[in-house]
């Protein structure tokens, strides 16, 4: 009887014992999991330049010696913390910025305390990235400065340059930021407001708790949870592997609540009325109108980002009204456009390409 073709009978032994070592190293990884913590993320040194309620302004310490002019001001969105963009040195888009001689500033976000549910659009937009910008021109001596916003964060630093079109905003810069609510088909769905009671939701609870903002991430892919778990079980005897999912694990399962009144806003406002779309969105009285927006800007988006899809954000740069405008799309998801090995290799070198000419 002939072996099947393609079979190496002579090579069967050493697989199994390749599999045996793997399973023992399972076994021993395993172990180590469960007793030691994680990578120390969000280290590079950085000074803590204003501190008020929900918001932190951090200033980073320069890498090099030759700065660009125009420093730059981080926008994290409000619902993850800002150490996806400082993951651990080598894997920091921060780390990367300052050693390319940008002056890097973040405005980072806390868990609001349940006093603070009545925090407004308006106190985020009108107060909170204002105060940032005043605060960065201050520090740093110059009049601009360039906004980088990722994905909420994106929103509000769309509001604040369309409220402020004559101030100190030189560049803006969005990644995978939505425009077209109607696009964001799941928490559409989620918050339809023939189900949806956001102010019963608000009067009764105050804050919007994690789980509930966490549970609507998960439910864009339902499975990935258990398959991310299968795939740590099958590497677990990989320290890099390991090491990439313990950072990521931990940003995605790091929600932070959501301001009550601020909540509600966006239910109303953006998921319901589409407001920031059909150029009828105000905040505090004060017309928010994309095409007010004139300078430079660049969007980045995801090629298969399941959290922001592109249809939602694909409007972006024909409603601003800037002369310079260019948007990217690159392979990768929500998360892995902005950090980790993809992005090292694709958004960081073009953002440092498109910033770097219009820092001077």
């Amino acid at each position: 009887m002939n072996a099947p073709t393609g079979l190496d009978f002579a090579a069967i032994p050493e697989r199994i014992q390749s599999e045996v070592q793997r399973a023992i190293m399972r076994s021993i990884k395993g172990v180590e999991y469960f007793s030691t913590s994680g990578p120390t993320l969000g280290s590079t040194p950085k000074d803590v330049l204003h501190s008020r309620g929900t918001m932190s302004l951090y200033h980073y310490r320069p890498m090099s010696d030759e700065i660009y002019r125009v420093p730059v001001l981080i926008v994290m969105a409000t619902t993850n913390r800002g150490y996806i963009l400082d993951l651990v040195p080598g894997q920091s888009f921060i780390e990367f910025l300052l050693k390319r001689g940008y002056d890097v500033y973040m405005l980072d976000w806390s868990a609001p305390r349940p006093e603070e549910k009545n925090l407004r659009m308006e106190d985020y937009v009108l107060d909170f990235i204002p105060d940032c910008v005043r605060r960065v021109q201050a520090d740093s001596g110059e009049q601009d400065v360039s906004v980088v916003g990722y994905c909420f964060g994106g929103v509000l630093s769309l509001l604040y340059g369309s409220i402020f079109p004559d101030g100190p905003m030189k560049n803006l810069i969005c990644f995978t930021t939505p425009i077209d609510f109607r696009e964001m088909k799941l928490f559409s769905n989620f918050s339809d407001r023939r189900y949806f009671d956001v102010d019963r939701l608000v009067d009764s609870v105050g804050n919007v708790p994690p789980e509930m903002i966490l549970s609507s991430f998960e439910m864009l892919r339902p499975a990935s949870r258990t398959v991310s778990q299968i795939q740590l079980w099958e590497n677990i005897w990989n320290d890099e592997f390991v090491k990439s999912y313990r950072m990521f694990d931990r940003w995605a399962t790091d929600t932070l609540p959501l301001a009550g009144e601020y909540f509600r806003t966006i239910t109303k406002d953006l998921m319901w009325d589409n407001k920031l779309f059909n150029d009828t969105m105000s905040v505090g009285g004060r017309a928010a109108k994309l095409e007010d927006i004139k300078v430079p800007i660049l969007h980045a988006v995801a090629e298969h980002d399941h959290i922001v899809p592109y249809d939602a954000a694909k409007h972006l740069i024909a409603k601003i009204g800037s002369a310079d405008k260019e948007e990217v799309m690159l392979k990768g998801g929500h998360v892995s456009l902005v950090a980790g090995a993809n992005a090292v290799k694709r958004l960081w070198p073009k953002l440092d390409s498109w910033l770097g000419k219009r820092s001077t």
